[in-house]
């Protein structure tokens, strides 16, 4: 018989009683963001904005209703991942994707869900029906259901479903950083020796069109002005990406499988469309303001636009050692 499993899109159930994973009824909860990275880099009482900008949380009290099952599976994958992170980079780029995957994958997953309670709470309060498009039901759909191959037989075949890059990063000690996405379903994180972006459904083309500067990079160890600026050009290519990753999901023999398909340009639509340098600009700025650059000094009249990933002129990639601001 075909393995059918919860999707909380179907109904837009978000409820604290079921767990957010299997569906299970439960009393149990786990927090969103690991505890040991919120013990380690100590931000556990700051505060996040929801995308409105009106509602805030503290992080230590964002948490995600799951099962025994779910709450131990997750538990597990912190210490391979905590084990990865203590051997920084090398421990890092080893790990399989799947598992950075599930990592970045339960943190998006929970702000996404957040986002969700507090969006239909909004709504009802206005007297209004909460409702999402066929298109995010869809796309959150497909999400939730790879999030699941961390206790289902769930196997990935052929091109995976997301772009997933690790890289060496020098961040002052006890530095991190990270950026989130989650209706976008992107992630980064950087911390002193490594960092790494993630778009978890893009198919892979992201990554594909930002395959020269990635070449470039390799045997670098980046500063973090360029770290930024890398996941600033993922997340816009994001934005202009044209078409919307779609599935071979294949359910029989009591498991499933998921193919991505190859994003390609059908007729004379582009796959991404027009990069706008005054939007990305707007972006990197806000990405940068940490070392007071602003879009002004981005853009400047009859030059290139500012960059410290590669030469406007020659393209060559810029060294981090040539770049004299902290890190």
């Amino acid at each position: 018989m075909p393995l059918s499993l919860y999707n909380p899109f179907d109904d837009l159930i978000f409820d604290e009683h079921f767990c957010f994973l299997s569906g299970a009824l439960t009393t149990e909860k786990m927090p969103v963001f690991p505890q040991w990275l919120m013990d380690k880099f100590k931000f556990g009482d700051e505060r996040i904005e929801m995308m409105d900008k009106q509602k805030t949380y503290v992080y230590a009290d964002l948490e995600l209703p799951c099962s025994p099952e779910v709450k131990n599976a997750f538990d597990a994958l912190d210490e391979k991942i905590q084990a990865a992170y203590k051997e920084g980079y090398e421990g890092m780029a080893a790990l399989d994707e799947l598992l950075i995957f599930q990592w970045t994958g339960r943190m998006l997953y929970g702000l996404l869900y957040y986002e969700m309670r507090y969006e239909r709470d909004r709504l009802l309060r206005q007297g209004e029906e909460f409702a999402l498009s066929t298109q995010l039901k869809q796309r959150f759909g497909d999400f939730h259901l790879m999030l699941q191959s961390i206790v289902e037989p769930i196997s990935f075949v052929g091109k995976k479903p997301w772009s997933i890059v690790v890289f060496p990063l020098k961040y002052s000690a006890d530095i991190f950083s990270y950026r989130d996405d989650a209706i976008n379903l992107l992630f980064s994180f950087g911390v002193n020796g490594f960092g790494f972006v993630a778009c978890l459904q893009d198919n892979g083309i992201i990554a594909i069109k930002q395959k020269e500067l990635l070449e470039k990079m390799k045997g670098h160890v980046l500063h973090p002005i360029q770290f930024e600026e890398l996941y600033a050009r993922f997340h816009y290519s994001d934005y202009i990406l044209q078409y919307n990753p779609e599935y071979k999901i294949e359910r029989k023999d009591n498991a499933i499988t998921i193919e991505a398909i190859p994003i390609e340009k059908k007729g004379s639509k582009p796959i991404f469309g027009f990069w706008d340098e005054d939007i990305f600009a707007q972006l990197l700025a806000n990405y940068w303001s940490v070392y007071g650059i602003e879009r002004e000094d981005i853009l400047q009249f009859q030059k290139p636009p500012l960059s410290f990933l590669e030469n406007p002129y020659s393209k060559d990639f810029i060294k981090p050692e040539a770049i004299d601001l902290p890190f």
